[in-house]
Order: structure tokens, then sequence, then C-alpha cells
């Protein structure tokens, strides 16, 4: 029996700021920002792009009518929650036009959640061979402007379709999850914006990591000369890179060491240019990993998801034969090549917006891609969603 990820894509708002005009904004070296964090530009979320539109862009594309017709249960992973009872899972189930018999619900646990609800759905696909599960990863990570967090925001969402045969790749029954309760990154009922305490965030990232990795080696009897490419949740590109170097000691020959190192490069080229997607993180290094670096059918890549607070957890997958024709590269690249710059006014303006949740629809949408969900009003608290015509 082979479980996996059958489909695999994600979207980003139609908007950027560049790191190294921000950091002169804020009278910072640019260097701190495109070498110390290694970001180059932040994704910016407009008001008309929240975890519902940016989910159902991700899902839209790579969803088929038989898709839609076996998919029969939907699951978002996300922080950036926009109710406190109703899940988005359901108003993008609706939005997908998928079949009503379909669960739909949303989890929770910092960034960590999109990987339990991956486990979730592997779990549940078991005894039911001709059913597909969706999860949607999708977030806007948000600090404050002018706070120590601003350079790391980002925004984005990311869909997978786990499925029995599938066409990406095969997850393995062997994840090993770390759980320790720690206050290195919250956010209280009512804040607008989370609470993070910056060194022991990095520590216990690191911490979680390489418990998790240990008892994963020990248990299943690994090294890491059995990966052809490890996989991170990416806050920033360096923090990964971090976790990785505490692990490549002199007991990894140099070739894996070489070899682990240029493959982190490659699973972190989407998000030096997206910033962080929270519970999309890992993902969409996935897909950066599998679009940029050169890997084979058969390969074994090893994912590390990590949720503030903590939980941490590793595991690994083996790549299918032909996996690459189920990748959109070219689409990728478009989308992020072609976003519209804002200068650190108008990133500043969009991020008020935003907060504020004041629409100027006509400016946003004109500069968006043709297709796609958005946000087009809130009239007594209920939010009404359209496609750009």
């Amino acid at each position: 029996m082979t479980i996996g990820i059958d489909q695999l894509n994600f979207y980003i708002p139609n908007f950027y700021v560049d790191m190294a005009e921000l950091a002169e904004a804020r009278g910072v070296d640019p260097n701190k920002f495109l070498i110390g964090i290694g970001q180059s530009q932040m994704a910016v979320s407009p008001v008309s792009q929240d975890i519902v539109s940016m989910g159902a862009n991700a899902a839209q594309p790579i969803l088929s009518e038989q898709d839609k017709k076996d998919i029969t249960m939907v699951i978002v992973a996300t922080e950036s929650a926009i109710d406190s009872a109703k899940a988005s899972a359901v108003q993008i189930h609706h939005l997908l036009g998928i079949q009503p018999f379909a669960r739909c619900f949303e989890m929770k646990e910092a960034c960590y959640a999109a990987t339990p609800a991956i486990q979730l759905a592997k779990d549940y696909l078991v005894p039911r061979p001709n059913e597909k599960v969706l999860v949607i990863a999708s977030d806007t990570a948000r600090y404050g402007l002018n706070s120590g967090g601003e350079p790391t925001q980002g925004a984005g969402a990311v869909a997978m379709v786990i499925s029995h045969n599938p066409s990406i790749l095969e997850l393995h029954d062997d994840s090993v999850a770390y759980t320790e309760d720690v206050y290195d990154f919250w956010r209280p009922s009512g804040e607008i914006y989370p609470l993070v305490a910056g060194k022991l965030s990095k520590d216990a990232y690191i911490k979680s990591f390489q418990e998790s990795w240990n008892e994963y080696a020990k248990r299943h009897h690994k090294s890491l000369s059995d990966f052809a490419a490890l996989c991170f949740h990416v806050p920033f590109t360096k923090m990964g890179q971090k976790a990785l170097d505490s692990i490549l000691t002199d007991s990894a020959s140099e070739d894996t060491q070489a070899r682990l190192n240029e493959g982190y490069k490659s699973a972190t080229d989407y998000n030096r240019y997206v910033g962080n997607v929270y519970t999309g993180s890992l993902y969409l290094s996935l897909i950066s990993l599998l679009e940029n670096h050169k890997l084979n059918g058969g390969d074994t890549i090893g994912l590390f998801s990590y949720g503030s607070g903590s939980v941490g957890e590793f595991f690994s997958a083996t790549l299918m034969n032909n996996y690459q024709d189920h990748l959109d590269i070219k689409g990728h690249k478009a989308m992020l090549d072609n976003r519209k710059a804002l200068s650190v006014e108008e990133y500043e303006q969009f991020f008020n917006r935003f907060d504020n949740l004041e629409f100027d629809t006509e400016t946003e949408l004109e500069v968006e891609p043709k297709g796609n969900f958005y946000l087009k009003e809130i009239s007594d608290n209920i939010r009404y969603y359209d496609t750009v015509k």
C-alpha cells in the first residue's frame, strides 16, 4: 500500500517588498536581512487575499473534476484563523466545488499543523483506497511594522492532494515527534500580533530538530547518508541551515555534507523570495527542492516540521518515478517573477489596510492574476468571495 502526495501547488499574493529597501528604510545594514537571515524579498498580502482565498487559489489548479468527487476530507492548517468557530476549510470546500459529503476542519499548532494534517490524512486513507484528502496550509505571517520580527513576515498557501498511488512522493510510516512546552512564540486570544522570544525561539527550533532527528536515527537505524536531501520549516532561510549545521559533524562524510548543503540551497530558493508562510513553510521548501534540484525517482527525502510552543517532527518520503511530470515549474517561477514590487511606503499602506480591513479592491486586483479567488467584501461579519473575471 502506497499513500502520499499526489498533487502539490502553492500560491502567493502578487505583491512583494525588496528586503534591501526595507532594511534601508529601517536604518539597518541590508546585509543583516540579505545575508544575516537570508531573505531577499517578502510577499505582501493585500486585504483581498486572506487564508481562504489563498488556500483556494493554491488548490484550484491541481484539482480535476474527478478529484472533487473523490475528496472526502478537507483540512486547513493555519495560525491565521479568521474565525474562532467556523473552519476556513468549509469556505474553501464551497469555493472549490468539492462534493458535499466531506469532513472539513482546521488544525492548529503554530507552524507545525500541516504535518499532523498530512499524517491524519494518510491514516484516514488506509481503509479508503478510492478516496482522497485535500490538505491546505495557508497563513499570513505578521509581526507589526518596525518590529523585530518584521523582516521574517510573508504570506502564501500550499495545497496538497493526499491519495493512494501518489504521483509525487510516498510518505513513510516512520515519523518521530518531539513536544516540549516552551514560550518561544505565542499569540494570546485578542492579540493582533504574536509575542516572540527571539533567541529562545531559535534555540527551541534547533533543540527540537536535534531531539527528533536523533530519536529517528536511533529507532530506524538511519544516518544522514541515507537521504538524498533534507527539507526544513523555514521561518527564514538561515534558520534551517543552522539546524542542519548542528548535525553535520565529522561522522558525516564530505560527500554527504556537500550533498545535503547543496540540497538545502535548492530547498530554500523559493522561501528566500516569499518569506515565512508559517504552516506552509516546510512544504513550500519541498516544492522548491523538487523544482530546483536534481533528484531521481526512488530517492529518499527527510523532512523536519516545527511549530513553536513547541512540537517538532522528523519523517521521510520517497520520490516516485516521473514525479517531475506533476510539478508546475514554469507556472511557479512565473508567479514569483511577475509580482508587483511595492515601495516601502506602499507596503506600509498595504499592511495597515490589511489590519483594518480597509478594501482598495480596484488597485489591488488590477495587478492580480486572472481567475483567482479574492475576498470581495465583509458585511455583517460575513466574508464574501469572488473570482476575477
